[in-house]
């Protein structure tokens, strides 16, 4: 993996190397390039221990979709919210059942 670095030169002879995006991981020397090579390091250490991933975060409007894919009907969610015949299906659909209710209770 490739990772941006931003070099710094601290003082005389003095370099900061910092992984962008991780405030943290840095490294220090008195060349850039023994500033980075203490950066990779000390990233290469932090990447033992753990790893990084990517999220996607909603915006209010918009639902965060790495928690819909836990539950794989939330992704039809909403699918029928502009659909103007809906109402109709679902009163149909609860008549339906009533109706097979009903009969189920005459059998017995």
């Amino acid at each position: 993996m490739q990772y941006q670095v931003f070099i710094q030169n601290q003082a005389e002879r003095q370099f900061m190397a910092s992984i962008v995006g991780m405030p943290a991981i840095t490294g220090e020397g008195t060349t850039e390039e023994e500033a980075l090579a203490k950066a990779s390091a000390a990233l290469q250490a932090q990447l033992a221990t753990g790893k990084l991933v990517t999220i996607q975060v909603g915006t209010p409007n918009q639902p965060n979709e790495s928690v819909n894919q836990d539950d794989p009907w939330l992704k039809h969610q909403g699918l029928f919210a502009d659909d103007p015949t809906f109402e109709d299906f679902l009163l149909e659909v609860a008549a339906y059942r009533q109706q097979l209710d009903a009969e189920a209770e005459a059998e017995t």
